[in-house]
């Protein structure tokens, strides 16, 4: 097991690398500014179900598939661009017009949650990313273990650094949601944000 020191440093360097803008964020914002606080809790939740998915492939081997397999790779990049675009898709067609706004409903924290997972798991570079990072950290003998121990340290900065992005941009859901021109515009941005991070998913490569 990495001693105490290892495990700190990778802790912070985790945070840092948490807070550097990145998909995962921006998901978060952007799920935060239009439903709430709650809503990017939920959201963050499905991201990190989505981190135990790619951290137990690396732990189990499966990771170096996607790095060995183009084939593999760009079906699950594909699979997540697709998904990226049908909730631009979304997003775009609720901030058609003033009916469609106020008719709108919640989605559900159980859908929110959904999409952080299926968001995650269909990132094959986040995957590729752990491959990477992780056994950087560990110490000889038991890398399954250390991977595992590693990951949850992980899993832990993400949800304290996406905790506190919900909590700040779940102020501005409030604000904007008051109004049909801010649920326009929110919807709207959200859209671009989706769309956005399609296109840099797409052009990604191993």
């Amino acid at each position: 097991m990495p001693p105490v020191e290892t495990l700190g440093a990778f802790f912070v360097a985790s945070v840092v690398m948490g807070l550097a803008p990145g998909p995962d964020i921006l998901f978060v914002l952007t799920q935060s500014a239009l439903y709430g606080a709650r809503a990017g809790f939920a959201t963050t939740c499905g991201l990190i179900t989505g981190l135990f998915v790619h951290i137990t492939a690396v732990s189990l081997g499966v990771a170096a598939l996607f790095q060995s397999s183009e084939t593999a790779f760009n079906v699950l990049k594909f699979a997540g661009v697709a998904y990226l675009l049908y909730l631009a898709w979304l997003s775009f067609r609720s901030g058609t017009s003033k009916a469609s706004l106020q008719k709108a409903q919640f989605p559900g924290y159980g859908t929110l949650y959904r999409r952080g997972v299926i968001m995650n798991i269909t990132n094959p570079k986040v995957t590729l990313f752990f491959l990477a990072f992780l056994p950087q950290f560990a110490a000889r003998g038991g890398l399954t273990a250390q991977i595992i121990v590693l990951g949850a340290l992980f899993q832990l900065a993400t949800l304290l650094v996406f905790g506190c992005v919900s909590l700040l941009a779940g102020r501005v859901a409030g604000r904007f949601n008051s109004s049909v021109k801010g649920q326009l515009f929110l919807n709207r941005a959200a859209g671009c944000v989706f769309t956005g991070l399609a296109v840099m998913l797409l052009v990604s490569s191993r």
